[in-house]
């Protein structure tokens, strides 16, 4: 359990389906529930926690698989990062599928898992700020084969909690069968936690343009004005091209939403400048957002 002192031994629980999961949780209320563990088994070896008991999930075959469900894909909890990077899952949901794949080094993506990057709540979770611009649901799972939806966007911002007993079952995502875009800027070369992600995604049923900004805020934040405004200006009819400088504006709009300038003093003086280090923030999220939309709408 730990590389520190010597603990007293936790009882591990492996069960095969989900009800029997349930049940193990309600039998021992203060185990937690694990799949990859590349997050808890961190902060065990970290000594930032110590469970009384683990529910293994890893046996559980419905959480690492997906099927079809009126317009949309029902993902397994279980799902890894490797397994939502490969082709046929990026035919369905590109921008999950890239941000997989942008998860950190294959070690990671091998045991890391959908439902524990919602779970852990982390702010640089890659895939949450897709999620967020999918507008996705959890199906959470209960005692006594209770199951209820919530928007994945009020667990993470806690308007939601999981109940005693309850895991995250699924995750449904619906099939836009159009353009959508993730990505992120990292603080050094290769494969490392996102200091800005985002996410863009076209829903030409709707006509509407989603966006996602991560890993700046302790959830992924919707810069919703920015959305509809670019929206207005696109040519749904058409070959939905917009000009550079419309590409720049929207940029720069996600970028002022997510990272705003400071509130004035309460004396009625001007509000400070930015520091060096949030300036860089919000050209690297205009950047970001620029280039998204701009990929996705090519």
């Amino acid at each position: 359990m730990t590389t520190h002192a010597p603990q007293a031994t936790q009882p591990v629980t492996l069960p095969a389906t989900l009800d029997e999961a349930v049940a193990a949780l309600g039998a021992m209320p203060a185990a937690v529930p694990v799949a990859g563990g590349t997050d808890l088994m961190a902060a065990v070896n970290k000594g930032l926690l110590r469970p009384a008991g683990l529910v293994g999930l890893g046996r559980i075959s419905e959480l690492r698989g997906w099927h079809y469900q009126d317009g949309h894909a029902l993902l397994g909890a279980g799902l890894t990062h490797a397994r939502m990077g490969r082709p046929d899952f990026a035919a369905l949901i590109p921008a999950l599928a890239a941000s997989a794949r942008a998860a950190g080094p294959p070690q990671i993506r091998n045991a890391g898992t959908l439902g524990g990057n919602i779970a852990s709540a982390a702010p640089t979770g890659d895939t949450l700020p897709v999620l967020a611009a999918l507008e996705a649901e959890l199906v959470i799972v209960g005692p006594d084969g209770a199951r209820r939806e919530i928007p994945v966007s009020h667990l993470l911002a806690g308007r939601e909690l999981l109940e005693p007993a309850e895991l995250i079952g699924f995750v449904r995502v619906p099939l836009l069968h159009a353009p959508q875009v993730f990505l992120k800027a990292t603080g050094r070369t290769g494969p490392g936690r996102a200091t800005a992600s985002v996410a863009v995604v076209l829903d030409p049923a709707r006509r509407g343009v989603r966006c996602a900004v991560g890993a700046i805020a302790p959830m992924p934040l919707r810069p919703l004005e920015a959305e509809r405004w670019i929206a207005s200006l696109i040519d749904w009819d058409g070959e939905r091209g917009l000009a550079p400088d419309a590409l720049a504006a929207f940029g720069e709009y996600v970028a002022a939403a997510c990272v705003p300038d400071q509130a004035p003093p309460d004396d009625g003086g001007e509000a400070p400048p930015l520091s060096p280090a949030v300036l860089h923030l919000r050209r690297t999220v205009a950047a970001l957002a620029r280039r998204a939309l701009g990929r996705a709408l090519s």
